[in-house]
């Protein structure tokens, strides 16, 4: 009996232990995967620092900028081709309209030769189905009369010609369409890096954000990248070398505070190829829409011989640009986070300058 008793606790010992063994186990692996979650790492990412936030930000500015200066770039060609397109079409339309003229004329002709009880072969052109097939058999050329050899001539050339239109029409259309996929491409990359980096920003507090100076100024900053005084807040202290240089510095002052928005060019919002467009448009100067065509607008300057209305480019790219105004200072249109505003030219990787008045 004791020895019955005592196999029966050792038993129900080992049960106790195998059940802990098993519970440890189980409590262990669900603690192992409540830690990995849903990234399957055993630790939560920690949440990167503010400047860490502030850093990844301006990369991604930076990035929807150069995808900017491609957008612009593409609907500058678009907006070149679908003039093209219209004005091929409105030229076709008068070609059209002198052919059909034309051949008005060759049926008076045939009428009259019909009066007469003569059936020309211009009858037979009127009535045809394809004309220009007709117009190009050698027996309809032999027959016909002076007269009405020169006005068949004329209205076969007519018709070469409106052939060749619809054929640069065709390539036109092909081009145009092309640059609109372009710009879907272009708007779809630089609106996922800005939405991004507003993502990015709401996660951080208003403090955050004031304290690593991407506060979202909406068009109410001050005239200064730094806030701080400055002669040059006064554009009447700003002497440019040209009527037309100062008058482009002039119109960048007046639009300091305007909000950027990308692909603007004004008169109340800019990205920045837009505002120094913009603002040499204002001096009667024309300039090419995007930054790294402007570089090549006019006649380089290297830094140290920088004046007032100077482009002055960044990043190797040449994905950015600002209006020179002295000083070692621009105005530019920054980003989606800041208005135009007055910055200095080192805050960037400088990547050149021209002058172009």
């Amino acid at each position: 009996m004791t020895l019955h008793v005592a196999a029966h606790r050792k038993l129900r010992q080992r049960s106790r232990g195998g059940s802990t063994v098993r519970t440890a186990a189980t409590i262990a692996l669900a603690g192992a995967a409540t830690a990995t979650g849903l990234d399957g790492t055993g630790h939560a990412a920690p949440r990167p620092a503010p400047e860490q936030i502030k850093a990844t930000v301006d990369r991604l500015y930076q990035e929807a900028e150069t995808a900017t200066e491609k957008y612009d770039g593409a609907k500058e060609k678009a907006d070149t081709a679908e003039k093209r397109l219209k004005a091929l079409g409105d030229e076709a339309a008068r070609r059209q309209e002198k052919l059909n003229s034309a051949r008005d004329a060759l049926g008076s002709i045939a009428a009259a030769q019909y009066r007469d009880g003569g059936i020309d072969p211009v009858v037979r052109l009127m009535l045809s189905d394809d004309p220009r097939r007709y117009l190009d058999g050698a027996e309809f050329a032999e027959r016909a009369g002076g007269r009405q050899t020169a006005a068949v001539s004329d209205v076969r050339r007519q018709l070469r010609e409106i052939g060749r239109l619809r054929g640069v029409a065709r390539i036109e259309l092909a081009s145009f369409r092309s640059r609109q996929a372009e710009l879907r491409r272009q708007k779809k990359t630089v609106t996922a890096k800005l939405d991004e980096a507003r993502r990015l920003l709401a996660g951080l507090s208003p403090q955050q954000r004031a304290a690593i100076g991407t506060g979202g100024d909406t068009g109410h900053a001050t005239r200064h990248g730094t806030g701080a005084r400055d002669p040059l807040g006064d554009p009447a202290s700003v002497t440019a070398p040209g009527s037309r240089a100062a008058a482009a510095v002039a119109y960048a002052y007046r639009k300091l505070g305007s909000p950027y928005v990308w692909g603007a060019t004004g008169p109340n919002a800019f990205d920045c190829s837009g505002l120094i467009q913009a603002a040499y448009r204002s001096a009667g100067v024309s300039l090419p829409r995007t930054s790294y065509a402007q570089i090549n607008a006019g006649r380089r300057v290297p830094r140290s011989a920088l004046r007032p209305g100077d482009l002055v480019f960044f990043y190797s790219g040449i994905s950015h640009v600002g209006l020179y105004v002295g000083n070692g200072q621009m105005i530019h249109a920054p980003n989606p986070s800041a208005p135009v505003r007055l910055a200095p030219i080192d805050q960037m990787p400088f990547a050149g300058a021209t002058r172009v008045a």
